[in-house]
């Protein structure tokens, strides 16, 4: 049993799709708890089933308070927690899509101006800028700021402003009805506004290969902060030679006993500061030119991994607990209309003024075509459109 804080135990087994999701749910708005796998811990078997009267059901979540939550939903999970989860109106002169740098920056300008401003985010404010441990580049903080505190900072000064913001609620569809645009949550509840703003970034790319869809959220992960905790003294792979899969790896090598770091290229795309960190860290190593071929797992415990050596063509079997993928990104995009235009990869495609084809609909930061998916780019572009939305709220009037 990893401990990450003692007010929330989460009962359930490493195979319970329930129990990935709500384990999901609980990392993406940053909750701190204790997971159990009953399957390991025969007194915590007995305990569920005490809770369940008899009965092995998973997962049963007990609170601090006492309160005892079983099979919850998501948003039986939010109303426990205090989420806001719902908007108090209708209709707003704004409404943006996503919670992440772009989105909070915009609200900020948007709210300062007097527009009505509702922000919609289907995860926790603050976006995946709250997973990043530390950010050295963000403009203002000489020594660097951890993403948890900005994502905090930014969220603190929208609602200063009056920023209304909604975690957990996901968009299903945006399209126009006359003059304004209609944003569609995924629970069937319906907003009006003069205009929106499209931020919702992007999310890991997957490897697409045999065993990944089974083993994630119990043995594949896509966040090092989140999920790097349960693998204290064990040994882990990083799928990524870029900057991220670095980075990463070195925070997991906090806990992990071993960090392998694997790039399918014959060269690592990792800054050279970074890779001399690595270098210098003890128990972590790069492999170069292998890709990851399969994952057999059981039961949801990673049992080995297929790698191939391409300069041998060589199969490999490699052990590992755990394997962190990071290997760039794509688009949170899909919920748009055919009436949105995206590129090839699914990135939205915009005009000089970040307004999208379809009208009164705006996009910026990571999930924009031609963005440079950094933060500090992400929090200006939220800047520019909302200067450019305010335009247009001014020209049709």
């Amino acid at each position: 049993m990893t401990e990450r804080n003692p007010q929330i135990i989460v009962y359930g087994t490493t195979w319970c799709p329930d129990c990935r999701r709500s384990k999901q749910f609980l990392g993406e708005h940053r909750i701190q708890y204790v997971w159990v796998d009953i399957e390991q811990d025969e007194t915590a078997m007995a305990e569920v089933q005490r809770i369940n009267d008899g009965l092995r059901v998973v997962p049963t979540i007990v609170f601090a308070d006492g309160d005892v939550l079983v099979e919850p939903s998501n948003d039986e999970l939010g109303a426990k927690l205090g989420l806001v989860t719902s908007a108090k109106q209708d209709f707003y002169d704004v409404i943006i899509v996503g919670g992440g740098p772009a989105g909070l920056t915009a609200a900020i300008y948007t709210a300062r101006e007097g527009l009505g401003t509702l922000i919609l985010e289907k995860g926790t404010a603050g976006g995946q800028i709250g997973d990043t441990q530390m950010l050295d580049n963000f403009p203002g903080f000489d020594e660097g700021i951890p993403g948890l505190e900005l994502a905090r900072r930014l969220t603190a000064q929208a609602q200063r402003f009056g920023v209304e913001i909604v975690q957990g609620a996901a968009v299903a569809g945006v399209n126009r009805d006359g003059r304004y645009v209609c944003v569609k949550t995924a629970d069937g509840r319906e907003h009006g506004a003069r205009a929106a703003l499209i931020a919702t970034g992007s999310r890991y790319r997957r490897l697409d290969v045999p065993g990944e869809k089974e083993l994630i959220g119990s043995a594949i992960h896509f966040c090092a902060v989140c999920d790097g905790p349960f693998y204290k003294g064990k040994d882990v792979l990083v799928v990524g030679g870029g900057n991220s899969g670095f980075q990463e790896g070195l925070f997991l090598s906090r806990y992990a006993k071993t960090v392998t770091i694997v790039e399918f290229l014959p060269q690592v795309r990792a800054s050279k500061l970074l890779q001399e960190k690595v270098a210098g860290q003890p128990g972590m190593r790069v492999v170069t030119n292998h890709a990851i071929q399969t994952f057999r797992g059981e039961r949801g415990k990673l049992k080995g991994v297929e790698v191939l050596d391409r300069a041998t063509d060589e199969v490999k079997s490699w052990a590992a607990d755990g394997v962190f993928v990071f290997i760039g990104l794509s688009p949170n995009s899909e919920f748009l209309p055919a009436e949105v235009q995206r590129d090839r990869w699914g990135f939205i495609v915009t005009g000089s003024n970040l307004e999208t084809t379809l009208p009164a609909v705006f996009a910026a930061g990571d999930v924009r075509a031609g963005s440079t998916k950094q933060a500090a780019a992400a929090a200006g572009e939220g800047a520019t459109a909302a200067l450019m939305i305010r335009e247009h709220l001014h020209s049709h009037a």
